[in-house]
């Protein structure tokens, strides 16, 4: 009895028994369906976080006042550092050679209530300061409307850009948003566009969120000092150390800092988002692992007890085989073999249930990506072969090692 013979045999062995076989391939399909379903939806995640990522780009990063936690480290208070001015970030700007684009922003407050004749929203909306620049960089678009330009940005014209559920809040179906006038913080403002829906996975809720000229940002902070953020986008991704270096050049000139003193401010580039993220998906893939693994066990374990069934069952047939003079190798095949056939059968039915399953979940949190995961398919199988083998050996062992004589007897 060849290789090929003994592949099926095992397929008519599981057609013999289909009922049981079915079962066994479910045990293991719910297993590879829980290990594939939430790799799948991570891959999901993480897919449309790094397309989110990518609208940044990595040839980006961030400049920002250093943060001045107070703390005291052996009696010594750590240096505190004065924020970075609204000034001197438009000196940067200015000043600021290599290409790129920059985008200048500051948040105002994240507890505003919008107002629009008699609607309001809930007193949970964010509002920025941004330049020309922001909305473009942070790969937010346009649905209705238009971007604010230079000239709002530079004068503080009292303009404002809505997010998506901002207008879904204080507008009614019918009812047109652009240059209607909204208020907030007891001033009022032109809408001259709307933003389209990004989701909640974005770096930040720009869906709750209203933007105005940095200017006025400004003003309406009433002497409170805001966290102005730069982002500068590099036209040559090849030239960001390059470009990182001379705006460090160019901030320590602004800001005054002496030579050989560490930085009064924070520059980071924005592949650490990247990395953070990878972390993330990193520890959640190590869970489903987890997940996968233990239902696998189960699944293992109760085709090694059907197969020790089976051989039990099958005892006159395998003397018949051997006294024909199959050897033990072919009888180790045989059930070997059958068990892995019972394995990718659930593990094929258990992929295509995972892959649906896991772009069902990342479609329920908002991603429209349909994802394949080729790698955690392949990875499937070759855990189903693994599976089958471990959990047929030592059933097929038993079974070559049945005496002809007494197995011919055997009722």
């Amino acid at each position: 009895m060849n290789l090929v013979e003994n592949f099926k045999e095992g397929l008519r062995s599981v057609q013999a028994n289909l009922l049981r076989s079915v079962l066994t391939a479910l045990i293991v399909a719910i297993g590879i369906t829980s290990l594939v379903g939430i790799l799948t939806a991570i891959d999901g995640i993480e897919y449309s976080v790094s397309e989110s990522l990518s609208s940044l780009g990595v040839n980006t990063f961030d400049i920002y006042s250093k943060r001045n936690r107070n703390r005291s480290q052996q009696g010594v208070k750590e240096e505190t550092f004065r924020p970075i001015y609204l000034q001197e970030m438009e000196k940067f700007i200015d000043q600021y050679s290599v290409p790129s684009t920059i985008s200048l922003s500051a948040r105002l407050t994240q507890i505003a209530e919008i107002k629009h004749n008699s609607a309001k929203t809930n007193p949970n909306v964010g509002i920025t300061g941004v330049n020309e620049e922001y909305l473009a960089i942070k790969g937010l678009n346009i649905e209705k409307g238009r971007n604010f330009s230079t000239i709002e940005t530079q004068y503080g014209s009292k303009v404002v850009v809505l997010g998506s559920k901002v207008v879904e809040a204080i507008y009614e179906d019918n009812e047109e948003a652009l240059n209607s006038e909204v208020t907030f913080k007891g001033t009022r403002f032109r809408v001259i566009g709307v933003l389209k829906e990004k989701g909640q996975l974005a770096e930040d809720n720009y869906d709750n969120m209203v933007f105005v000229p940095v200017i006025v940002a400004n003003q309406m902070a009433e002497g409170r000092g805001l966290e102005y953020v730069l982002t500068v986008g590099v036209n040559d991704v090849s030239k960001i150390e390059l470009a990182m270096g001379e705006a460090t050049g160019v901030m320590r000139s602004i800001r005054r800092d002496q030579v050989g003193a560490a930085n009064t401010f924070e520059i980071e580039k924005s592949e650490t988002l990247a990395e953070n993220l990878e972390s993330i998906t990193g520890a959640l893939r190590m869970g489903g692992f987890g997940v996968g693994f233990i239902t696998l066990l189960g699944a293992s374990i109760a085709l090694m007890n059907i197969m020790l069934v089976s051989v039990t069952e099958r005892t006159r047939e395998v003397g018949v085989r051997k006294a024909l003079g199959a050897t033990p190798l072919r009888i180790r095949q045989q059930f070997v073999i059958e068990a892995i056939v019972v394995c990718i059968l659930g593990g094929l039915g258990g992929i295509v249930l995972g892959i649906g399953i896991g772009n069902l979940i990342s479609r329920a949190i908002g991603i429209d990506t349909f994802v394949i995961p080729w790698l955690w398919m392949l990875v499937g199988m070759i855990i189903c072969v693994v599976v089958g083998l471990l959990s047929g050996y030592y059933p097929a062992f038993k079974a070559s090692k049945l005496d002809p004589i007494e197995s011919l007897r055997f009722e």
